[in-house]
């Protein structure tokens, strides 16, 4: 056991004979540890663009609710009122009449 190890070490293995079925298991090897690398890479770099999204996201909604609120703030009767007054437009005191139009058919 400890010659096997011995040659192991000092590398015998990639000079023997069957050299050549062992170099293709470590360039295999070599290939699969790449594309491990790689997907864990880019399976990191999504999970990174999936949080910065999402945090987009949640102050795109806090700009959404606050925009909302200022809006139906403005559709409030008594603030188009007050910015009415300031172009000097004043509601009218007389109320409006209804108009009737009949139409008369000429025999």
């Amino acid at each position: 056991m400890k010659k096997g190890i011995l040659d192991i070490l000092k590398g015998k293995f990639l000079v023997s004979g069957d050299a050549p079925k062992n170099w293709l298991f470590i360039i295999f090897a070599s290939f699969l540890a790449t594309v491990m690398i790689g997907s864990s890479h880019s399976a990191d770099k999504k999970v990174h663009q999936i949080a910065a999204l999402n945090e987009e996201v949640k102050e795109l909604r806090s700009e959404f609710v606050d925009v909302r609120s200022d809006v139906q703030r403005l559709k409030l009767e008594s603030t188009v009122m007050n910015i009415v007054e300031e172009k000097e437009l004043y509601p009218s005191e007389v109320p409006p009449k209804k108009i009737k139009v009949t139409s008369h058919k000429e025999n």
